[in-house]
């Protein structure tokens, strides 16, 4: 065990004390350990029968060393429901109320009962038979964002029972398509528990994101099948796990979105439903008056400075990475998981080093949304090595290039920048990630849930959210899109091909850079959501993938498979680490490139704003896979231009693979020869093989 992690893990808790919290099994019933420093009292009552309201036993927990309260039960066994209450001082800092019935922190499954949310002992076992994690390579991954119900609410191939649920995910008809798709991760919107905010309620509609956890134990029992949640807690997380199980032998990875930065316990003013009760004090960033120091926008963030707090999230962590077998996770809002005691975010905070760097954790996919809302809050690229991070400085970029730079050429006449920034994003983003990070270290997107889908960015200028109840308030006002000439849906043929073509040239960038690509739901055919960039609200067929393809859609979708084959099949698109001038670097691309005469790139090239065409030739400096070389040809301009391919050292010929204009991939004959000049319609990516002979 590394040094630094011990030394990480005695700053984060006292691990003697801080262990075996929640409900602990034994062969005389069950044990139970709950952390408060605050509380002068805990009860555990427990019910006679699942959703009985009679309580059959009240237990007074006693409380030992480092705020730990402890009891026992022989009515603590599996199925068996409780909940907790606790009582305590009135300061600024608490929110004591002995009369509610609170959720455990630890609880491994949860039941609603009436106005009440209610803790079950789960049976834990299942049988995974041969079943591995893929551990695929992160040079090889491609991640797909998903969210559990959406993608197979209207799935015709998956049985009606299964649509919106963990079993619909793992069945055939989707880990088929995921497969043949390219994706090597399914990376779920966040499936811990979670329940609606209470002004979404009084205004009749849902939180169907899912980012307002009440507990980071349980799986979400919504999107279990309704056989599984009829048979209570323990049937839900083995269904859980079945679709881990089911997505690991097609060879597919789960990483989760994790909600660990605040609760559903919202504000001041919001429910009392778990950490609250138990101990306000210690779990939530507060001054001194007792106000929260909100860096969520979301009410109130847990303090990740606090040792309780930050085991909670490692126990939490190693729960699901060894009990469920899932591969990674992807941290909503990180940048607060680092915050230290004065709220300053730390890049080796004790949490963050404890993360990278635990046995078990390390081994899984750990990224960062490096962000919040507070002061500091954008992080982009300060992580430590062995995290990955969402790369909005690559998303901003590649949009600009082919969408409002376009836009604002179209105005007049001359776009806004030329290709430098483009092809920093196009190389790994050098210029944010350090050396020893590499390229892998990005994790690119051009869409996630939140904004516009790949379709909406070529159709509209604006947000159109007015369907959320808030007046088209929310949302954000910056998209970096471009309608192409018209608001919304259109039959000028003119506009529609070129939406169609803006949405390969963004899909194939994303696919042919470096870094981890990261593939929104349904934007591999060009799903839409009418113009809506917040849709976090609407459980619907708005948000629901929709399976009814047209023509155009199977083209798109034919080109996103082609496009995730071609990064497979060619390891110079995928180095792992950045190429060093005039060095030959392992698991490196060589890169090379050229202007549209075929010579080397100028300074002047660089700085040009009008330069929108650039010539890319990268070589894999190979470990363990055959050499590969390619050419990659980048238009950023509505006009026809020519080029004069290079002539690059050890280059025989360039063989085609893959052209943007086309509507759907096909081969195209013949070859270029170096020296060779091509015409290049407008906006448009052509990539070669770069053969020597």
């Amino acid at each position: 065990m590394p040094a630094n992690y011990l030394a990480s893990l005695f700053r984060v808790s006292n691990p003697a004390a801080l262990k075996d919290l929640g409900v602990r099994l034994t062969r005389t019933g069950g044990e139970i350990k709950v952390f408060s420093a605050s509380a002068g009292g805990i009860d555990v009552v427990i019910y006679d029968t699942p959703g009985g309201n009679h309580i059959v036993e009240r237990i007074s927990l006693k409380k030992g060393k480092a705020g730990i309260w402890s009891g026992s039960s022989d009515r603590l066994a599996v199925g068996a429901e409780y909940s907790l209450q606790a009582w305590g001082p009135s300061g600024p800092h608490d929110s004591f109320s002995a009369e509610e019935l609170l959720v455990d922190p630890y609880a491994k499954g949860l039941s609603r009962v009436g106005n009440h949310w209610r803790n079950v002992v789960v049976d834990t076992s299942f049988d995974w038979g041969t079943s591995a994690k893929p551990r695929t390579d992160l040079d090889k991954s491609v991640i797909y964002e998903a969210h559990v119900r959406g993608l197979t609410k209207m799935h015709p191939g998956v049985p009606l029972e299964l649509r919106g649920t963990y079993a619909g995910l793992g069945h055939e008809t989707m880990t088929t398509y995921l497969r043949d798709l390219g994706v090597t991760a399914v990376e779920l919107l966040p499936i811990h528990a979670f329940i609606s905010e209470e002004h979404l309620l009084r205004q009749g509609t849902t939180n169907y994101w899912g980012y307002n956890s009440l507990n980071f134990f349980t799986p979400h029992a919504a999107y279990a099948t309704s056989a599984a949640r009829d048979e209570g807690p323990s049937a839900v997380l083995r269904e859980f796990k079945q679709m881990v199980k089911d997505l690991h032998e097609a060879g597919l990875e789960v990483i989760l979105d994790v909600v660990y930065n605040h609760t559903a316990e919202e504000g001041k003013l919001g429910p009392r439903l778990s950490f609250r009760g138990l101990d306000n004090a210690s779990y939530y960033r507060q001054n001194g008056e007792g106000e929260y120091i909100d860096t969520t926008g979301c009410g109130n963030s847990l303090n990740a400075s606090e040792p309780v707090v930050q085991k909670l999230i490692l126990d939490s962590l190693r729960y699901w990475a060894e009990e469920t077998q899932v591969d990674g996770f992807r941290f909503d809002l990180a940048v607060t998981l680092g915050r230290d005691e004065d709220a300053v975010y730390q890049r080796e905070h004790p949490l963050l080093e404890a993360i990278r760097t635990d046995p078990i954790l390390s081994q899984t996919k750990l990224i960062a949304e490096p962000w919040d809302v507070g002061m500091g809050g954008w992080q982009t690229g300060n992580f430590a090595d062995g995290w990955h991070e969402w790369n909005d400085r690559y998303r901003d970029r590649i949009r600009n290039f082919w969408l409002p730079d376009i836009a604002q050429a179209r105005e007049t006449g001359i776009a806004p920048t030329g290709v430098g920034g483009f092809a920093t994003r196009l190389a790994g983003s050098s210029n944010t990630f350090s050396a020893e990070r590499g390229p892998v270290a990005s994790v690119n997107f051009i869409t996630a849930h939140d904004g516009f889908t790949l379709h909406d960015l070529t159709m509209f200028n604006y947000k159109h959210n007015i369907g959320n109840g808030e007046d088209n308030r929310d949302g954000a006002n910056d998209n970096r899109s471009f309608n192409h000439g018209v608001e919304g849906p259109t039959e000028n043929t003119d506009i529609i091909a070129a939406r169609r073509r803006t949405m390969r040239n963004l899909m194939g960038t994303l696919m042919l850079s470096a870094g981890i690509p990261m593939i929104t739901a349904g934007d591999e055919f060009g799903r839409t959501q009418h113009g809506n960039n917040n849709a976090y609200c609407h459980d619907s067929p708005l948000t629901w993938v929709n399976w009814e393809l047209q023509e155009w859609q199977q083209d798109m979708l034919a080109t996103t498979k082609h496009l995730a084959k071609m990064r497979q099949e060619h390891p110079a698109i995928r180095p792992t680490r950045f190429g060093k001038f005039g060095e030959t670097v392992p698991s490196a691309s060589q890169v090379e490139w050229y202007n549209t005469q075929g010579e080397n790139m100028e300074q002047e090239d660089w700085e040009d704003p009008h330069n929108r065409t650039l010539q890319y030739v990268a070589a894999s400096t190979p470990e363990n896979e055959p050499f590969n070389r390619i050419l990659m040809i980048i238009h950023g301009t509505e006009q026809p231009t020519s080029v004069v391919v290079p002539k690059h050292p050890g280059v025989m010929f360039y063989e085609p693979l893959w052209f943007s204009p086309h509507h759907t991939p096909r081969e195209v004959p013949g070859v270029l020869r170096p020296g060779e000049t091509f015409k290049l319609t407008g906006t448009s990516i052509l990539l070669f093989n770069a053969a020597e002979r």
